[in-house]
Formats: C-alpha cells, sequence, structure tokens
C-alpha cells in the first residue's frame, strides 16, 4: 500500500512539475521610445559567459530569432537593440504531508515515537530556473528592457526541453511593450 501512494505521489509531481508555470515579469525605460526598435545583435561576449550548456544556449537564442522574425524584427550587423541573456538555476524543496496522512478520515492519532517526527511528509526536490532577457539600445549602450521568466526545468528529455525554452521565450516576450501593443491589436 505504501508502494502504491509512493508511486501515484511521483506520477502526480511528475505532471505538475512538467506542467508547472513559467512566471514571467518585466522592467523597461518608460521613456524609451520602443518603436525605433528595427533590428538586433546577439551580444556573444555576456552570452559566452552564461554558466548553462551550448545547447541551451543555442536553443534559447533561436527561440528569440523566431519570436523576433515572428514580429518584423531583423538581424543586423549594426543592430538598434542588442540581445543578453543570462540564467541561473536553484534547488527547491518542498515538503508536502502532515502527521495524518496514514488515516485519510482522521482516525488514529500521531505520535512522534510511534511513527517518528517526520512520518507521512513527502519532499520533492527540483530545479527552478531564471532567465533574463536583456535588451541594450546600441546607440546609447544602456539597458532598457528586461524580462524575467521562473519555472520548473526538464532536464530528463531534450524535445520536452526544448518545448519549455521556446515558451520560457514567448511568455518573457510577451512582455515587451512593441509586442504587448501587437498583441492587443490582433486581439480586437
Amino acid at each position: 500500500m505504501r508502494f502504491v501512494k509512493l508511486l501515484s505521489f511521483l506520477f502526480v509531481m511528475a505532471i505538475l512539475f512538467s506542467c508547472s508555470p513559467i512566471r514571467v515579469a518585466a522592467d523597461y525605460d518608460t521613456m524609451a521610445d520602443f518603436t525605433q526598435y528595427k533590428s538586433y545583435a546577439f551580444y556573444k561576449k555576456g552570452i559566452d559567459k552564461v554558466e548553462i550548456s551550448d545547447i541551451d544556449k543555442k536553443r534559447i537564442l533561436r527561440a528569440i530569432e523566431t519570436e523576433f522574425s515572428a514580429r518584423g524584427m531583423v538581424k543586423s550587423d549594426d543592430p538598434d537593440l542588442v540581445v543578453s541573456i543570462f540564467a541561473k538555476s536553484t534547488k527547491k524543496v518542498d515538503i508536502y504531508g502532515g502527521y495524518n496522512n496514514f488515516y485519510p478520515y482522521g482516525y488514529g492519532y500521531w505520535s512522534p515515537w510511534y511513527y517518528g517526527p517526520n512520518y507521512g511528509q513527502q519532499v520533492s526536490v527540483h530545479e527552478e530556473g531564471t532567465l533574463f532577457v536583456d535588451f541594450i539600445d546600441n546607440k546609447k549602450k544602456e539597458l532598457v528592457w528586461q524580462g524575467i521568466g521562473k519555472g520548473a526545468l526538464i532536464i530528463d528529455n531534450a524535445v520536452k526541453k526544448e518545448a519549455r525554452i521556446k515558451e520560457f521565450i514567448k511568455r518573457i516576450l510577451e512582455k515587451y511593450p512593441p509586442f504587448m501593443e501587437e498583441d492587443k491589436k490582433s486581439k480586437k
């Protein structure tokens, strides 16, 4: 019975974390004229310093290119915007359950001498990633927009990981002011 409970718990956790939400935020210079930015390039020196695999860097950059291309922005040697990224990951520990898990309807009692002080608690450890996407005005050499995405990382399958990265980028770039305006117009 205990094995079945553990197996069902792991199954539910796998589903939850594979579908866990991506939390996004953005900050930007409210005085910047974002309509002037039509071209971009990646800041190679900054991207090279990011401590993630080269494969993941390529996935992130391709996802940004795809989103920009869909919005009419072009890659250029003399860009209006310079794009840089930064990523970090942290281990998160979640503790679920309580002292009365063995008796689902409240029967019985909890005793630290009988079951132990952590009886019924389940621990989940997962990695949460944070991705920062920075847009720098190339003429002024100033940061004009920063998007941030946080969410659980999927690292067990290359196809799922690529899809997750695309989702991160799409959700982050939805916060870029010109893209937000385009989305509002297209929904009308």
